[in-house]
């Protein structure tokens, strides 16, 4: 996709869309989803905290899974919206989660980051090792300039998530997020919340991947392709 921009009556025209890429690290491999992730995708996406933080559809049934895979996921990308990728381990190539660009603004380079961690994988650093390698990797090799994450006021995990990587609290924005609240009956309720924005920039990763690596093992992508 091209974007073409006036700017003073001339025409700038600029590429909308990301490559079509894996991106490795030491501990996981950041993919595009495929068939073979839809039974272990439809068991993430039922998990109690997914269904609490997320608006995806609940219950999540195949039928939404194979529409996350043959068509909503590869159209974040194709469309200029974003990219959405799985996550997996690298040496058991199974699915520990997934992380997704979207609401991209490709004048100004900025993008909206989000992310899921399988309840059979936390605890692990999952989240703030994929985030991390995604936002080395539209920092250095996409020339992008600001990475935006929103997370609910209440769930903590995500926050701590957005700390480690430097992030810096923006602000919040009032009773702007639907979350859901389990009832007595085991049901679900909708919520309103508030929701913390956080900015990252090129500059703020500067030692995070070193301080991470001291702290859990980890540090920077090795390689995309």
């Amino acid at each position: 996709m091209l974007c073409i921009y006036t700017v003073f009556g001339m025409e700038l025209r600029m590429t909308s869309t990301f490559p079509d890429i894996s991106i490795s690290t030491d501990r996981l491999v950041l993919r595009p989803f495929d068939m073979a992730d839809i039974p272990a995708y439809i068991e993430m996406m039922n998990d109690e905290l997914v269904t609490a933080w997320t608006d995806a559809p609940h219950p999540y049934t195949r039928t939404d899974a194979e529409r996350w895979v043959r068509r909503i996921a590869p159209a974040h990308r194709t469309k200029g919206d974003g990219i959405a990728l799985a996550v997996t381990e690298f040496l058991t190539q199974r699915l520990v989660g997934s992380v997704r660009l979207h609401h991209t603004d490709w004048r100004t380079l900025a993008t909206e980051a989000d992310y899921i961690t399988a309840p059979w994988a936390r605890g692990e650093g999952y989240a703030t090792e994929s985030v991390l390698a995604l936002a080395q990797w539209i920092f250095r090799d996409q020339g992008f300039e600001r990475i935006e994450l929103r997370t609910a006021a209440d769930n903590t995990a995500s926050q701590q998530v957005a700390q480690k990587l430097g992030c810096i609290s923006e602000g919040v924005l009032r009773n702007a997020r639907i979350a859901r609240s389990q009832t007595e009956d085991g049901g679900w309720t909708d919520i309103r919340t508030d929701l913390i924005v956080w900015g990252l920039l090129p500059e703020d990763l500067e030692g995070v991947a070193e301080q991470l690596a001291d702290a859990g093992g980890y540090g920077t992508y090795n390689d995309w392709n």
